[in-house]
């Protein structure tokens, strides 16, 4: 098995963007949706699946350097903290958040039709549905790919790992639930399935609706009332990842299964 593609975004809801590599921590990949913005009206964190339009923009953080392109424009600097904290809604639990200086609020506010703010996470993972790591299988996004009659970006799924799983059976993942994966130089724990809303039938580039790919999904994944694909994970040793790195399910003694 093989990585074959490694994504992650600095500014949550931003586009998914693809890596050459990831440096995972206890906390995650490096770099990881450090960012979000938040509606103050509302309390809470911005929800892409309210806000397609968020795909749209490409997020860059290099350097302590925040660059966002967005439609017409690109705006960058240094997210400096204001001194301002707030405590948020993130999906029925509290984050707390730093809200930054610079462009950011100014241009998505304009974007967007209302006021929001660039805040960063106080604490890793505050705005993350889940654990921090999350994988999908070639496998299993060829039989999507199969029922609905067309490709499928795995992009849409948001995932910081399509693992290349050969000729395995459709998720092959669901089975390394409480299992360890090497993946590169590192070592994640795979937690659970991950539960699916209807951000994946948006275009990963266009935030447009063009694809009933949770309606298929939910035609032969659902279960206990939530609609699965894919696993998530925690990261159990650090290390950097590649493209083209080897995945290896520790302890495993026999081959993965194939199809018939």
């Amino acid at each position: 098995m093989l990585i074959e593609r490694i994504g992650f975004t600095p500014l949550k809801g931003g586009r998914h963007m693809t890596h050459d590599l990831a440096d995972l921590t206890a906390d995650g990949p490096v770099g990881d949706r450090a960012f979000c913005l938040v509606d103050r009206s509302r309390g809470r964190v911005l929800r892409t699946v309210e806000n397609p339009g968020l795909v749209r923009a490409c997020a860059r953080w290099e350097a302590d350097v925040l660059s966002v392109d967005l439609p017409g424009q690109t705006i960058e600097g240094v997210p400096s903290p204001s001194g301002e904290t707030l405590k948020i809604d993130y999906w029925g639990r509290t984050a707390a958040v730093q809200v930054c200086t610079g462009p950011w609020a100014e241009a998505y506010s304009e974007y967007l039709g209302y006021d929001v703010v660039l805040c960063r996470c106080m604490t890793a993972g505050d705005v993350v549905y889940g654990a921090s790591v999350t994988v999908l299988t070639t496998a299993s996004m060829r039989l999507l790919a199969e029922r609905l009659g067309r490709e499928v970006e795995s992009q849409r799924f948001r995932s910081t790992f399509l693992v290349d799983t050969g000729d395995s059976t459709s998720h092959v993942e669901d089975s390394w639930v409480g299992r360890e994966l090497r993946v590169g130089e590192a070592t994640v724990r795979v937690r659970a399935v991950v539960p699916r809303c209807a951000v994946v039938d948006l275009d990963p580039v266009t935030g447009q609706n063009d694809a009933s790919v949770l309606r298929e999904l939910a035609g032969y994944r659902l279960r206990q009332g939530e609609i699965n694909f894919g696993v998530d994970a925690v990261v159990t040793a650090a290390g950097r990842v590649r493209t083209g790195d080897q995945v290896e399910l520790k302890g495993l003694s026999q081959s993965l299964p194939t199809r018939d």
